[in-house]
């Protein structure tokens, strides 16, 4: 992610009333480009918090940002989808197919 998209994301979430934590783990996804998926525990481990998975998870569902932050492409630790709060686990299996992350996946 560019410097300019940075800075607005953060901008963003300066004012979302998320905890720090929470803003970590969402501009962590921010940085994940098209195509590719990260685990909640690799994100986890990203933020400097390795036991949190679960945690990733929920600050993902507070979103407040979908199209800026592709909370999609964060998956299982066992390949599985997890959930997906901006329109259930179909909408994430679409969009990961449309960015070609499905066959990578397989």
């Amino acid at each position: 992610m560019d410097d300019r998209k940075i800075h607005a994301t953060e901008a963003l979430l300066k004012r979302s009333g998320l905890t720090d934590f929470q803003k970590s783990v969402l501009m962590a996804v921010a940085g994940i480009p098209r195509g590719k998926v990260m685990t909640y525990r690799q994100v986890a481990e990203l933020v400097g918090e390795p036991k949190s998975y679960r945690a990733v998870g929920t600050a993902l569902r507070k979103n407040p940002f979908p199209i800026r932050i592709p909370c999609h492409r964060v998956i299982r630790s066992d390949g599985k989808l997890g959930n997906y709060s901006s329109g259930g686990t179909r909408m994430k299996r679409k969009l990961l197919l449309s960015e070609g992350a499905m066959a990578k996946m397989a």
